[in-house]
């Protein structure tokens, strides 16, 4: 009876530390105050790559496109101002990041990264009506970028919270980010009534000015991306207890 008993016991316990065993696709790190920033950004790191491949173990597949639902920029006032409406936003090469620094506090749950991506290319569907540099710029057709040099900040807060299995794991509170781009290319394609003089008007400007244009773009691409971080955020700490990310011993 005590040896059946003594083979249960052993048996649960390497049950449980089985259980609890470091996920092959996070590096814990420890609460030093001197290493925990450069082991949350290797951790961060080690995470992305294989996120790019994807982690069944956390129901993640695919993490590209990210997909944006649209964003509006309006150019000018009064009747014939320019304004474009961008749908179905598809960003790809964004798995390519890499954080490059954190900043963090633990006992306040506030955490700052530091982010570069090589390339990003993006397609959407876009409806325009006004006027651009003389020319009646109204139509629809497929809108096209390659965003070359992006670096980005992201600060976030968290909310510590015990889940069902009696561990503990995190929320976001607040998420802000922003961004800038070094190199832009964008233009526009299939036109709606084939129009090849205003095509041909709409890829000058968008050229001359991408980054003008950007600017316009980013109060409500900087909003729907935030919202796209922080679900994002939200998916991978509803799977991940904060043991696995922080050594809490």
């Amino acid at each position: 009876m005590c040896h059946k008993f003594g083979i249960i016991l052993l048996l649960s316990t390497v049950g449980a530390i089985w259980a609890q065993q470091q996920p092959y696709y996070l590096q814990q790190c420890p609460r030093d105050e001197a290493a925990i920033n450069e082991c949350l950004r290797d951790s961060g790191n080690k995470l992305v790559h294989y996120l790019q491949k994807g982690i069944p173990e956390l129901d993640i597949y695919e993490i590209e496109p990210v997909v944006i639902d649209e964003i509006g920029i309006v150019l000018g006032s009064g009747p014939d101002g320019y304004r474009a409406l961008f749908r179905n936003i598809q960003a790809f090469g964004v798995s390519n990041i890499t954080v490059t620094n954190v900043r963090s506090d633990l006992d306040s749950l506030q955490f700052q990264l530091t982010c570069e991506i090589p390339r990003i290319r993006v397609k959407a569907q876009y409806r325009s009506t006004g006027v651009l540099i003389l020319v009646k710029a109204s139509g629809a057709g497929d809108y096209w970028g390659e965003y070359e040099g992006v670096k980005a900040k992201i600060y976030f807060k968290a909310m510590a919270n015990e889940g069902a299995d009696g561990r503990t794991y995190l929320t976001t509170d607040s998420v802000k980010m922003d961004f800038n781009v070094k190199d832009i290319q964008m233009g526009v394609d299939n036109i709606a009534n084939g129009n090849s003089v205003i095509q041909a008007a709409l890829n000058l400007f968008i050229n001359s000015n991408s980054q003008e244009l950007l600017k316009e773009m980013k109060p409500a691409l900087r909003t729907k991306l935030t919202l796209v971080i922080r679900n994002f955020m939200d998916r991978l700490f509803a799977k991940i207890p904060l043991d696995e990310w922080i050594n809490l011993n």
